[in-house]
């Protein structure tokens, strides 16, 4: 090929060289043929690309043809039932919505009704209209030592960070939230300006990076905390121990999305990755991070203070309900991220092989919370890959009392699932802080989307629910939800998780699946303890031990 290309580009100069004394006009066809041969012949002697060396100026086709694949797929092979993470069905319906354009389908079910795991919800001949009967549900967040609860719709904004999303993507998220009365995460990456310039009722998160209340050791600080905890605008307070998408992994935000302002807000230095560690510096054991939930409400004037996590190892959830019942702290919400969450920068191996899945973890804590008599006191918030009203009613049947959704509010934006939020090239404005970008998100269109997202999708919810008889998310049972196990079997979300009695983990003999469990969790350390456990006697659990 390299001898072709040589002899190939020899013939091509030397018949324009002839051509141009009969034609003198042809001689501008030097200024495309010269510079091509000189890539070529760059590519002939460059060491870094096989393919380009041994098919000079031809082999960057390969190159060219696999930086445009995605556009490729989504947009010429890509069917509607296709598509990841999410399927052109669920990306259009979020686009109809947030225009407030026909989201009805005709023709019947693209889905195949008689495929493994198809779910649908049982309807009831005694079905209601849920509009007369409760058009905007809200849940009342606030346990036993809350001071300030606050009344949250049952769908929000999940977090994601001022630095991962552009200026303009908060601003019009908070907006949104404003108009539809709905509450907006900040991520870990702070509190920012554009978060409080929309209006909107905020969650604050904190990670392990306590950025915007940090020292410049990396530590906690507690008075910059106060002074921001208590804004009227901030109405929950959220500590992040680890996220769906890179769960024992800290926050990723590379240096090519660092702006001046974002390492302002975020007390950090320019020119940087900004890596949170892994872990939390202000408590080690559940102990103390109940401690610290105490002394985040203290602080926030009582406000209602909750943790987020993917649930890992089962046992350190264990042990974290054993202290809330020996210490009576109690935080007034439990977020439930699952593995298959994500918006950003995450390593490969995490997205796709670390944490559990939403379904799954929600079950679990759900369970566990009950099976120690600590539902009562919590509200259960769920994430990951929630954008249509089945969303919501699958997970309030699992023990969610509200969801959360993070790319569903971003499609609401404008995204298109370009796959380039880790790049800082996002085509549409939201996951970038190139100003060029930005500023083709205008605000004052897409705050709008927001909030009729928002309102379609709980409003489907709201459908849902009275098609099944059912007049708040509260009374949704997980009988109500049918899953596709084989083509011959069929199970309710009862049969796959089934409810544990009330109570039934504060007293042995304890439910036979949470024997192991309750044996290895301690309430003074995260880590399990397998010293004393005789493993005979677990033969019978083809389970994960923690």
């Amino acid at each position: 090929m390299r001898k072709a290309f040589i002899i190939f580009s020899a013939l091509v100069l030397l018949a324009v060289y002839v051509a141009s004394f009969w034609r003198p006009h042809m001689l501008w066809s030097y200024f495309i043929f010269v510079p091509l041969v000189i890539l070529g012949i760059y590519d002939m002697v460059q060491a870094k690309r096989a393919i380009r060396r041994n098919f000079p100026l031809f082999g960057r086709l390969r190159y060219i043809f696999e930086s445009i694949r995605p556009e490729i797929q989504q947009y010429f092979i890509e069917q509607d039932t296709d598509g990841r993470p999410f399927s052109r069905l669920n990306r259009s319906v979020i686009y109809q919505r947030a225009k407030r354009e026909r989201d009805t389908t005709a023709f019947g079910t693209q889905l195949d009704v008689y495929d493994d795991n198809y779910e649908w919800l049982n309807h009831s001949i005694n079905a209601l209209d849920f509009a007369s009967v409760n058009e905007n549900p809200r849940v009342v967040v606030g346990g036993p030592d809350c001071l300030k609860p606050y009344s949250a719709s049952i769908f929000n904004i999940s977090a994601m960070s001022y630095g991962s999303l552009s200026a303009n993507a908060i601003l019009a998220l908070n907006e949104g939230a404003k108009i539809g009365g709905f509450a907006h995460n900040t991520g870990e990456g702070g509190l920012s300006d554009h978060h409080l310039a929309g209006g909107g009722d905020i969650i604050w998160q904190l990670g392990t990076g306590y950025f915007g209340c940090r020292m410049p050791d990396g530590n906690f600080n507690p008075k910059e905390f106060a002074k921001k905890a208590v804004l009227e605008q901030v109405r929950m307070i959220e500590i992040k121990l680890s996220q769906g998408a890179k769960p024992g992994h800290g926050g990723i935000l590379p240096a090519a999305k660092l702006t001046p302002e974002i390492a302002r807000i975020r007390q950090v230095e320019m020119g940087k990755d900004v890596d949170s560690p892994p872990y939390h510096k202000a408590f080690t054991t559940p102990l103390e991070l109940l401690a610290f939930v105490k002394q985040l409400r203290e602080l926030s004037g009582g406000k209602p203070i909750g943790f987020k996590l993917c649930i890992g190892h089962r046992s350190e959830f264990v042990s974290i309900c054993k202290a809330m019942v020996s210490t009576h702290i109690y935080p007034d919400f439990i977020t439930i991220d699952g593995g298959e969450g994500g918006t950003g920068a995450a390593p490969l191996e995490f997205s796709n092989s670390v944490g559990m899945p939403l379904r799954d973890a929600l079950a679990f804590v759900y369970d566990c919370l009950t099976g120690f008599d600590l539902k009562r006191h919590i509200k259960l918030i769920a994430s990951g890959k929630i954008v249509t009203g089945f969303d919501l009613v699958k997970n309030f049947a699992l023990g969610a009392d509200l969801c959360n959704s993070a790319r569903g509010m971003m499609m609401a934006l404008g995204c298109i699932q370009a796959l380039q939020c880790n790049a800082n090239t996002c085509p549409t404005g939201v996951a970038t802080q190139d100003t060029s970008l930005v500023k083709g998100l205008v605000v004052a269109d897409k705050k709008v989307r927001v909030a009729n997202f928002h309102h379609e999708t709980v409003k489907s919810a709201g459908q849902l629910m009275g098609a099944a008889g059912i007049k708040h998310p509260d009374d949704i049972h997980r009988v109500y939800i049918h899953r596709r196990v084989s083509p011959s079997q069929i199970q309710t979300y009862l049969d796959s998780y089934p409810y544990l009695p009330t109570g039934s983990l504060l007293q042995q003999p304890y439910p036979k699946s949470f024997e192991m469990l309750m044996k290895v969790s301690r309430l003074d350390t995260f880590t399990p303890n397998f010293d004393e456990v005789d493993f005979t006697e677990y033969a019978w659990a083809k389970k994960p031990l923690t």
